[in-house]
């Protein structure tokens, strides 16, 4: 009697291990698992411990401004050209003067869609306010863009139409670069983080 328990517990195990091969191999090969870790990853986005310290960058930003023996802000690289979803060209130097949220993502990369959502509800409160470009690394524009659309975000993205200036030459993505409107680079945050944090929102109100 024990020995047919333990050799139906023992097929049941292995039915098991069968089903989950055969999932994870269904996931891999629609691309789907990024997407399954990236929901996954969310979670960890939800504790907050991956967001940017902006209130401390906020105080060094206000002391830089009150102390003239501080060094001066780094100031951005505007030399950039960008292809839009609709195949145009434009420059990052035709967005100077804004509050800009550049975001360098992949689909294949798991924490890029952890942050999405955050990124798409930051860009519906402040798209008037703050310039987004959504860079895509993808060798495939036309993944970015289906990813977009399917996703019903309606981001701004992009693909670079040049070389990357080495100031945004990051070995992580995702990496959000933030630029103020006196052209500085406020904040440089690689890895995910919830961008639609109140606090996140805030930070980019002060940059005008």
């Amino acid at each position: 009697m024990d020995k047919n328990k333990k050799s139906k517990d023992t097929k049941k195990t292995w039915i098991q291990y069968g089903v989950f091969a055969v999932v994870a191999v269904v996931l891999y090969a629609t691309g789907l698992h990024t997407e399954v870790i990236g929901f996954a990853q969310r979670g960890l986005l939800a504790t907050g411990l991956m967001n940017p310290d902006v209130k401390e960058i906020t105080e060094v930003r206000h002391n830089e401004s009150t102390s003239a023996d501080l060094p001066a802000s780094t100031k951005a690289d505007f030399n950039l050209k960008l292809i839009d979803k609709d195949g145009n060209i434009s420059s990052l130097e035709a967005l100077k003067g804004k509050v800009i949220f550049m975001n360098f993502w992949a689909t294949w990369c798991p924490p890029c869609i952890a942050e999405m959502p955050s990124i798409d509800k930051l860009h519906e409160e402040m798209g008037d306010e703050v310039a987004f470009v959504m860079l895509s690394l993808d060798q495939d524009f036309e993944l970015a863009k289906a990813f977009d659309k399917r996703k019903g975000y309606n981001l701004p993205i992009y693909a670079p139409a040049s070389n990357l200036p080495s100031m945004y030459q990051s070995s992580a993505i995702p990496t959000t670069y933030i630029i103020d409107a006196d052209g500085n680079l406020a904040l440089t945050h690689k890895g995910m983080a919830d961008y639609s944090d109140e606090e996140f929102k805030k930070f980019l109100k002060s940059l005008k």
